[in-house]
C-alpha cells in the first residue's frame, strides 16, 4: 500500500480529501441523472446537424462523479490544481469539437465536465480515457476518470496531444 492512500478509498489522501468535501464517498452511483443527461447529449442536435454520442464509459463516470463541483485545496505539485463542475451539458453546445477530437483519435468521445478557472471542457472517450480541450490545446488526462482526477486535482502537467 503507497503511504500517500488511505486504506478506505483508492485516490491519494489529497485527491479523496477534495473530492470527499465535493461530496463523493465510494460507492456514489447516481445512475438515475446520469440517464438524464445521457438523454439530454443524445437528443441534441447543433444547428449543423453533429451529434452527441453516449456510450457506457461516459455513463459510468457521470454515476459516480456527475454533478460534482470540486474545489482543490493547497498547491499543485506541478502546476495550480483545477477547480471542476463535473457536469456534462456544459459540453452540450461541442458536439461538433468533440466529433473532431473523437475521429483523430479513432474513438468517440462525450463530454464529462469543465475546468472552471480556464473553461477546459473535460471529455471522456468510448475506452475511458480522459481529455481536456482549451484554447491552448488539446490534453490528455490519463486512462481513466481515477488518473485524470488525480492529475486535475494535485496539479500533475497533463500531455499535450499533437498530430501524427
Amino acid at each position: 500500500m503507497h503511504a500517500d492512500r488511505t486504506s478506505t478509498t483508492r485516490f491519494a489522501v489529497p485527491v479523496d480529501a477534495a473530492l470527499r468535501a465535493a461530496g463523493w464517498q465510494p460507492g456514489r452511483w447516481d445512475i438515475k441523472q446520469a440517464e438524464v443527461w445521457a438523454d439530454a447529449l443524445r437528443e441534441h442536435t447543433s444547428p449543423t446537424y453533429h451529434r452527441h454520442t453516449v456510450f457506457p464509459a461516459a455513463v459510468e463516470a457521470w454515476a459516480e462523479f456527475g454533478g460534482l463541483t470540486i474545489t482543490p485545496t493547497g498547491p499543485g505539485r506541478q502546476i495550480a490544481p483545477a477547480a471542476l463542475d463535473l457536469d456534462p451539458l456544459h459540453g452540450l453546445h461541442m458536439a461538433r469539437t468533440l466529433g473532431d477530437l473523437g475521429r483523430a483519435l479513432g474513438t468517440e468521445v462525450c463530454p464529462l465536465g469543465l475546468e472552471t478557472d480556464n473553461q477546459a471542457l473535460l471529455a471522456i472517450d468510448a475506452e475511458g480515457r480522459v481529455y481536456a480541450l482549451d484554447h491552448t490545446g488539446d490534453w490528455y488526462l490519463g486512462p481513466d476518470i481515477d488518473q485524470a482526477l488525480a492529475t486535475l486535482i494535485s496539479g500533475i502537467t497533463p500531455v499535450r496531444l499533437t498530430a501524427g
